[in-house]
This record gives structure tokens, sequence and C-alpha cells, in this order.
């Protein structure tokens, strides 16, 4: 799964910053920061994120990719 700009089918943007595992079961989380209002950062599970969805008779993406974000996490140095 690629990581950067993303929109959900509702319309808002969002960048998927990074793909984390729970601790608990090692499940894949996408971890992605609202483009608008607050600019919270949400979790979700990959596979809800990745999901298809049956809208009006049509299958559409929860979220579709838009482009990859222009600025990428610093890389950690110890």
């Amino acid at each position: 799964m690629k990581l950067g700009i993303y929109q959900h089918y509702k319309g808002n943007f969002y960048n998927l910053l990074a793909i984390a595992r729970n601790t608990e079961d090692l499940a894949e989380m996408a971890v992605y920061q609202s483009l608008y209002g607050d600019y919270g950062v949400w979790v979700r599970p990959l596979s809800m994120f990745q999901e298809d969805l049956i809208i009006d008779d049509k299958n559409i993406k929860r979220f579709s990719f838009v482009k990859e974000c222009l600025t990428k996490a610093p890389a950690l140095r110890i």
C-alpha cells in the first residue's frame, strides 16, 4: 500500500502516514491524518481502509489513492 494522499468516498482528503501493527494481535492498521479541520490523526484496520463499498449500486473504494506525499517521514537516527 502506497503512503500518500487519499480521498475518502465522501470527499475529504487524508494523508496515509504509516502502516502499523496492533501489539495484541499484530493486525495491520492504517495511520492517517485528516487534511482539514483540526488535522487529527486516526487509526483504523488496514483492511477497512482498503475495502470496497457498494454505494448507490456502484462498487467504490472507501479511500482512493490520489498522489504521493511530497514530504516523507524522517528516518530514525540512533
